[in-house]
């Protein structure tokens, strides 16, 4: 059962609250560590999807100090759980991030698994971008950290070319009954740089009638499809 394998900490509520609170005051952006689990069958997204215009671009932020985030070197260099390979492994160690001013994030509802929806960024710049870590992501205000799924880690980083794109799966609920369902309307999603550090937030429209619980998760961007939806 999914519950097992999520682990949402208070270090990781704290440190996104504090990020959040230093972006409404015009200061850097900064995000957290990881966290996470459950199993499901591989997915194809429905037509139905929203794009997100990227906020202004708020200069970075100091990380949290007490944060924790998996080794680099372990991240990029291919010892991680997931099945996922980079298309261009040397991506940690030179290519810039995938951020608001050079990607687009959209977030579309799926037909399978249910409960599920798919988030998606695209290379619109004119040179490489790498997606790192996880997105990490806030439910309408929510201050806490929405949990990352650690069995999601690929065993590279995912670079993009122009035009390419990048996938990750967002669970929304666990099983009936264990927890009371809140609906959302809008996602924050903040992408990070190979240092785990906040680049820049962007406000997306949630597909009609999304609800999330504290079972919820979200997956490390993955390649292709297939590996986003199969958690």
């Amino acid at each position: 059962m999914r519950t097992n394998r999520i682990r949402t900490t208070a270090i990781a509520a704290t440190a996104l609250a504090a990020a959040l609170s230093l972006t409404a005051c015009g200061g850097d952006d900064k995000a957290m560590g990881t966290k996470p689990a459950g199993a499901a069958e591989t997915a194809t997204p429905a037509a139905t999807s929203t794009d997100g215009k990227a906020q202004s671009d708020a200069p970075e932020a100091g990380a949290p100090e007490t944060q924790t985030v998996p080794a680099e070197g372990k991240h990029a260099g291919g010892n991680g759980n997931g099945a996922n390979q980079s298309k261009k492994p040397e991506a940690a160690a030179s290519i810039p991030a995938c951020t608001p001013k050079n990607s687009r994030v959209k977030v579309s509802s799926v037909s399978r698994p249910i409960n599920h929806l798919l988030l998606t960024v695209t290379n619109t710049g004119t040179k490489d971008c790498a997606a790192y870590y996880a997105p990490f992501l806030r439910f309408d205000d929510a201050q806490a950290v929405y949990p990352i799924l650690d069995d999601s880690k690929p065993q590279a980083v995912v670079a993009l070319s122009p035009g390419e794109e990048a996938y990750a799966g967002i669970g929304l609920l666990g099983e009936p009954g264990e927890d009371e369902p809140v609906r959302s309307d809008d996602l924050g999603v903040i992408m990070v740089d190979r240092n785990n550090k906040s680049k820049g937030e962007t406000t997306l429209k949630l597909p009609a009638e999304t609800y999330t619980d504290s079972r919820g998760f979200v997956t490390y961007w993955q390649s292709d499809v297939e590996n986003a939806l199969m958690f």
